[in-house]
């Protein structure tokens, strides 16, 4: 079948209604379940990335999305951006750049599909059919040619795809995140009482202390939020990047892009000592899922951080029977909280072959690694051996 290819810099060039409408039809069931809840691939929240200058060439982050249109329809499309930098993307290839430098190659600019800033799993090659999903991946693989990058990098499809992708020639790496289960608790109680003695204590404990501290937590959804709210989140975000000797990625003006375009989907938590604020954490959510994204705060209470973005977040889950809280990257200490490890894809190309063989080489012994130390970690549940999640 024949398609008209197109690059596009914005989402606008192919317009909210197509862009929503590829989300909603596509033919793999398991990959359209996850697109229409996972809303970081929404046009309101990639947009916002963009129009916010958060995700634009002046970052590092030029869009370059594919786009494959059969008339005028959307058939398949890939989030794309030629990169300068390997910021703000959680699978880490700094090594591979620095190797590239040592042997007086260039590693940037490089081809990234991927939700800036967000290590969220999802599809990446939308599609109606399979056969758009094939030519679609012809197109990149034709351009990963055409544009003379050094790689092309494909950061957490799902499983499915990253063997799709494989079998393309990519090579697949592996991770591990941590995500907490909901089989239908009926309160923080009921979860808490599924852990070991001394996890279930330990909670106890941090919750304790920042109630002892004088703080009162504060739920507020998106639809409910206000200008001021937004603005002391971003302040509270801001200081901590600060505090960390960095700078932040999400503007204000991004926050409330997304507050005013996905007011649905969002739930910010803010903790308040003798009537102001001093710390905040915000969530995206579905109704099967929660997202753990943003967290940071003005003054330091011990365990402040566990309560604002794990344990009211939690408890939120508990209350509207979401079954899933991805906890964002990394982080063993989730176990304790009751957090469980999960295996995340990634998908690779390298134009150069001593590099593609060093690289695949190098992955290969890293996944068995990764394989290691899932197995470990799941030798080490957080649950009583009678109360699995």
């Amino acid at each position: 079948m024949n398609y008209r290819t197109a690059i596009v810099s914005t989402l606008a060039e192919i317009g909210e209604a197509a862009w929503s409408d590829l989300l909603a039809r596509q033919s793999d069931a398991k990959a359209q379940a996850k697109a229409e809840a996972n809303p970081f691939l929404s046009y309101a929240f990639l947009h916002a990335l963009h129009e916010s200058g958060c995700a634009s060439a002046d970052t590092g982050w030029q869009p370059n999305y594919l786009v494959l249109w059969q008339g005028d329809v959307l058939a398949a499309a890939l989030p794309l951006y030629l990169k300068l930098h390997s910021y703000g993307e959680y699978v880490f290839d700094w090594a591979w750049a620095d190797a590239y430098q040592q042997h007086g190659l260039e590693y940037y600019p490089k081809l990234l599909s991927a939700i800036p800033f967000t290590p969220v799993s999802g599809p990446r090659l939308l599609a109606r059919d399979g056969e758009a999903r094939a030519a679609l991946l012809a197109f990149l693989q034709a351009q990963q040619q055409a544009a003379e990058v050094s790689s092309t990098h494909i950061l957490f499809p799902p499983e499915n795809e990253a063997r799709q992708l494989a079998a393309a020639g990519y090579l697949l790496r592996s991770g591990v995140q941590f995500h907490w289960l909901n089989p239908g608790y009926t309160d923080f109680e009921q979860f808490l009482a599924t852990l070991e003695h001394k996890k279930r204590k330990n909670i106890r404990a941090e919750r304790r202390k920042v109630i002892e501290a004088g703080v009162a937590m504060r739920q507020v959804r998106g639809v409910d939020a206000k200008d001021t709210d937004w603005q002391l989140f971003h302040r509270c975000y801001s200081n901590t990047y600060a505090e960390h000797r960095s700078s932040p990625y999400l503007s204000l003006d991004f926050f409330r892009r997304i507050g005013a375009s996905m007011p649905d989907n969002i739930l910010l938590v803010i903790a308040e000592r003798e009537g102001r604020a001093i710390a905040a954490s915000l969530l995206i959510h579905t109704k099967d899922t929660l997202y753990g994204r943003y967290w940071g705060a003005l003054e330091h209470v011990p365990c402040l951080h566990f309560e604002t973005a794990y344990y009211q977040p939690l408890e939120f889950c508990i209350a509207n029977g979401i079954a899933t809280f991805e906890g964002g990257a990394q982080g063993e200490h989730k176990m304790a909280r009751g957090f469980l490890p999960q295996k995340t894809w990634s998908a690779h190309w390298l134009a150069h072959p001593a590099f593609a063989d060093a690289v695949q080489r190098f992955l290969e012994r890293e996944r068995g690694g990764i394989d290691a130390y899932l197995d470990e970690l799941n030798e080490h549940s957080p649950f009583r051996a009678a109360s699995p999640p």
